[in-house]
């Protein structure tokens, strides 16, 4: 990975208006480069690496694991015109059935809850995969930031390269982790947690530090993370992956202790921790997927997971 001279203006590397921190003991960072620690994010390909050292060691596994399943599940595509294409349109045809739920949720998303943002409003998109919400939020005259673990050219960040000749300019691209943002205070209008909000390991610890980017007035989102009415069902479901994972892939993919889904019991106590309030959002995906929950109920199968998108305002 090559080395970035530290003298490069912050601006030139990310984009004017974003002030970093470091992500290892915090402090105010003009370039990448921390006087107080020495960590030294680096910039890559487009990407800044802000994963401290033993965090990546921590999330190796991690990342092995879920990158060898998304290319054997047929993530990705050698063709531009399918990364331009999501999540409206799968032209793999490999996964559409799950690009059909993504497109009902960022319909809801944008309609309900972005549009009222003030124009050119900066939005987190946390767990960005291959940049997809960020190239359609730039689109509509977002100033996307995308942020995720992966930066594979077919399934993480540095496949948003197809993208960038399209915008005007090319959104900012940060390997990070949700509990420690390379982000100063305050500087987001809205945060998104894009069908990422599941792989936390520790809930409130993940949006406490989304709360901390985000402005007074903000919202902070979450889309598209699995909800059960029962927290036994989650359990099952869990199980059930697990087994499935390691007959198909020769792996559980539970290196990392992720908290895998939502129950209003779990939201309310996020409500009472961080002293917030949830709206809750339902994207209509259809009769079919409406169905589900009765038709798994007569057939006597485990409660099948449903997505929302769920919505808090941050007020101090």
């Amino acid at each position: 990975m090559a080395a970035l001279d530290n003298n490069v203006v912050q601006d030139d590397i990310v984009n004017p208006g974003i002030a970093l921190q470091c992500p290892g003991c915090r402090s105010r960072l003009s370039g990448l480069e921390c006087g107080l620690c020495g960590f030294r994010m680096q910039f890559c390909g487009g990407i800044v690496h802000a994963l401290l050292p033993e965090r990546v060691a921590h999330y190796a596994r991690f990342i092995d694991d879920y990158e060898r399943i998304r290319s054997k599940e047929g993530r990705g595509s050698r063709e531009e015109d399918f990364y331009l294409g999501l999540p409206f349109e799968d032209t793999s045809g490999r996964n559409s059935k799950q690009w059909k739920i993504r497109a009902c949720s960022y319909r809801c998303l944008v309609d309900d809850v972005l549009r009222p943002l003030r124009q050119g409003g900066r939005i987190l998109d946390l767990g960005a995969g291959n940049g997809w919400m960020s190239y359609r939020l730039a689109l509509a005259g977002f100033r996307p930031v995308a942020v995720d673990l992966l930066t594979n050219e077919q399934d993480g960040l540095a496949a948003a390269a197809h993208f960038q000749r399209y915008l005007p300019e090319p959104f900012p691209r940060f390997q990070a982790e949700m509990t420690r943002l390379p982000f100063q205070n305050e500087q987001f209008d809205a945060i998104v947690f894009n069908a990422s909000f599941h792989y936390s390991e520790d809930y409130e610890a993940s949006l406490r530090e989304a709360l901390r980017c985000l402005r007074i007035g903000g919202t902070v989102v979450i889309s598209d993370t699995p909800w059960y009415s029962e927290e036994e069902s989650g359990r099952k479901m869990i199980a059930e992956r697990h087994s499935v994972f390691q007959q198909k892939f020769g792996t559980a993919s539970d290196s990392i202790p992720s908290l895998e889904f939502l129950t209003d019991q779990r939201l309310r106590l996020l409500e009472e921790q961080l002293s917030i309030h949830w709206t809750i959002h339902k994207p209509r995906y259809g009769l079919k997927w409406a169905l589900r929950p009765f038709l798994t109920g007569i057939r006597r199968r485990r409660e099948p997971s449903r997505f929302r998108i769920y919505t808090a305002t941050k007020y101090a």
